[in-house]
């Protein structure tokens, strides 16, 4: 396998308004835009041609990679004109690969951290003879998700919809949003439409007798989705607890990037990244966080499982607790933004305009 396609056209929706001004998959996670790790992730496993399937801020994608040498990579962009879904974009991004009908083609989405070993599942596609090889996943709740039985050799048997009853829960495996395709396959899916290879391409082809091929396995898996999934999957690339070639510096505790300034009596823990420009001032503590360039942590201030955007700045004794500060946004001294708050881009707040205890006495 030389080639992939990397679904990447997502508006990232609900991680807004972390996503105002950057693509979801163009997002610091431990340091550097998510998407690196994955194209390093591709790039060790063998994979030589990716083929980038872009949609919203496509320019932004060129910008940052260009040709892809620098990872070792030849990249080409495609951009989706109009909302193709997941199969759509799978056979627009098609018309640019070089495969011979026979070859795999690795296909995975640009907002999934995994652990998958890419060559193996590879490997395991070209001896089995399989059309379609489907990285999956088990789930402790898989309610919030279309199921994915498979016989004991591995065989797909059916996609389920989300199941709406106990009784319907008849398995824990999911679609993990990696997939090897046979060449030949992706040239049999409608050009030009709307297509979903959850609801289309897949029961398709086992109605038809095709061999779709489940690979469940143990390893890391994170949907980056969320802001709350997002700090996690970069606080746990800090810390090791899932590796990946493109992390910029040792794993532990913290990771801070050349160019930050933190001063030596703030506390910093917990898988947290301060990334280039970025200040951390005296006594403030910073914990499973992400602290984006040119933001500014004050003295005093507690930032915790939390995101602070491009250029913001958190206030001297402010507390910003499992919540989102956006790009340029100014949360003034001594507020306190609780679980699951958003700030949007650019937005000022007065000091102590948000408090969840009695206000500060002057």
């Amino acid at each position: 396998m030389s080639e992939a396609i990397l679904l990447v056209g997502g508006k990232g929706t609900r991680l807004r308004p972390l996503t105002v001004f950057t693509p979801k998959p163009l997002l610091r996670v431990a340091g550097v835009p998510f998407l690196t790790h994955q194209l390093a992730r591709a790039a060790k496993a063998g994979v030589t041609r990716i083929v980038l399937a872009t949609s919203y801020l496509a320019e932004l994608f060129e910008q940052e990679y260009g040709d892809g040498s620098g990872l070792g990579l030849e990249l080409v962009y495609v951009t989706e004109e109009a909302p193709l879904g997941t199969g759509g974009a799978i056979r627009n991004a098609a018309e640019h690969l070089t495969s011979a009908p026979g070859d795999p083609v690795l296909v995975f989405n640009g907002d999934i951290l995994s652990g998958l070993d890419i060559a193996a599942l590879r490997d395991g596609h070209k001896a089995s003879g399989a059309d379609v090889s489907l990285h999956l996943t088990r789930v402790d709740d898989p309610r919030a998700f279309g199921l994915v039985p498979t016989a004991p050799d591995g065989r797909v048997l059916a996609f389920l919809e989300k199941p709406q009853t106990p009784e319907q829960i008849i398995t824990d495996q999911i679609n993990a949003g990696c997939y090897v395709f046979t060449r030949s396959v992706i040239d049999t899916i409608p050009a030009g439409r709307e297509v979903s290879v959850e609801r289309e391409t897949f029961p398709g082809l086992l109605a038809s007798g095709g061999y779709l091929r489940g690979v469940a396995d143990d390893s890391y898996w994170l949907d980056l989705g969320t802001p709350a999934a997002f700090v996690k999957g970069s606080a746990d690339l800090v810390r090791g607890l899932i590796d990946s070639p493109a992390l910029p510096g040792p794993v532990g505790d913290a990771l801070v990037l050349s160019g930050a300034q933190v001063h030596e009596l703030a506390v910093l823990s917990g898988g947290t990244v301060v990334c280039e420009g970025a200040v951390v001032e005296a006594g403030a503590e910073v914990d499973g966080s992400v602290v984006l360039p040119g933001a500014v942590v004050a003295r005093g201030a507690h930032v915790h499982r939390s995101v602070v955007g491009r250029q913001a700045s958190v206030g001297a004794g402010s507390a910003v607790r499992e919540a989102v500060v956006g790009d340029g946004a100014e949360v003034g001294p001594y507020n306190e933004l609780p679980a699951g708050l958003r700030i949007d881009c650019g937005v000022s707040l007065p000091a102590q305009a948000v408090r969840v205890s009695a206000p500060v006495m002057a």
